[in-house]
């Protein structure tokens, strides 16, 4: 019990081609490669997005961090005056 050997899945190929004929199996290889490279910008550009969200995140949080020790500096030196 083997898997398809190559003159098996030449035969389906040439089924397929006289089918379907080239030009619509050429559109179809087409629209598969456009699909495919959608999805990868897709996926770029949600990284991006990501990467930048964390960016925002940890700069709010480190001016928030810096507001904070002025404030308690300010309070501190009120307590002493």
């Amino acid at each position: 019990m083997g898997g398809i050997s190559i003159w098996q899945l030449v035969i389906i190929l040439v089924i397929v081609l006289l089918i379907f004929g080239t030009k619509k199996f050429k559109n179809m290889g087409s629209d598969l490669g456009s699909a495919v490279k959608g999805f990868k910008s897709a996926m770029n550009e949600g990284e991006q997005a990501a990467e930048k969200k964390t960016t925002e995140t940890l700069d709010n949080k480190t001016d928030s961090a810096a507001i904070d020790v002025e404030v308690t500096k300010k309070e501190e030196s009120k307590k002493d005056s």
